[in-house]
């Protein structure tokens, strides 16, 4: 049994910060970059683990450096990792350019092969867990650790950014939905971002839709409130008109 079982991706991230983000055709210069261990599920857990819970990662690696990076980090801070190795595919890389603001532009790099399926899990990594996290990008998989997780009365955390090929069936399973501005205007073809988490609430049956805002904070919205927690402060504002 551990605290935090996360599903979903891994990357090798390269960090080139810039003070602006290039005009298109532009010729800019970087005076340094950092090659460090990344992806959304991955690195959620290897957080929770640092901060002191017990945390087990499942996800697909390839057979190169990059992979190497990943099972020394995760070994080195002590997550259960249950890795899959892809013979002859290089592990997933993401190039991320930083502005001075702290923005980030991330171009991502996966090979096919690294694709986690459902047959790739096992029910005990998941159901000996307090708390499910995925982010939908292995949406099949990511779909199955989810039921898995509500049969067991488990719940889900889903950190989702895209509108991956049948993404409402793993959000129907989905407790917390944690998603990024744009995501749940999309979902709902809604151009009001309140509304459409409103909207997924009602649609899905989540406890919690939140949508983050860069350093506006997170909107987020419980079935009973609207709550904003701004990124500079810490109290949350309950936008219906309580606290």
């Amino acid at each position: 049994m551990v605290d935090l079982v996360g599903v979903g991706l891994n990357a090798t991230d390269t960090l080139i910060s810039l003070p602006d983000y290039p005009e298109r055709g532009s010729k800019v210069e970087y005076h340094g970059a950092t090659v460090l261990p990344g992806g959304q599920s991955a690195t959620t857990v290897v957080a929770c683990q640092t901060w002191g819970l017990r945390t087990r990662y499942v996800g697909k690696l390839g057979t190169d450096d990059a992979a190497r990076l990943h099972r020394e980090a995760f070994a080195r801070v002590g997550v259960d990792a249950r890795l899959i190795s892809v013979p002859g595919a290089a592990s997933a890389q993401s190039l991320i350019i930083v502005d001075a603001g702290g923005e980030r532009t991330v171009l991502c790099r996966k090979d096919e092969r690294l694709v986690l399926q459902p047959a790739d899990l096992e029910r005990d990594w998941i159901v000996n867990a307090r708390a499910l996290h995925v982010d939908g990008y292995d949406t099949a998989a990511a779909t199955l650790a989810a039921r898995w997780a509500r049969e067991a009365g488990t719940p889900v955390i889903a950190d989702l950014d895209a509108l991956y090929p049948d993404v409402g069936n793993l959000i129907e399973n989905v407790d917390y939905l944690i998603a990024s501005r744009d995501f749940p205007c999309r979902l709902m073809r809604e151009n009001n971002l309140e509304m459409a988490l409103k909207g997924i609430h009602a649609r899905y049956g989540c406890k919690l839709t939140a949508a983050t805002l860069g350093p506006d904070g997170v909107l987020a919205w419980d079935g009973k409130r609207m709550m904003h927690s701004s990124a500079y402060r810490v109290p949350v504002v309950d936008t219906t008109g309580t606290r």
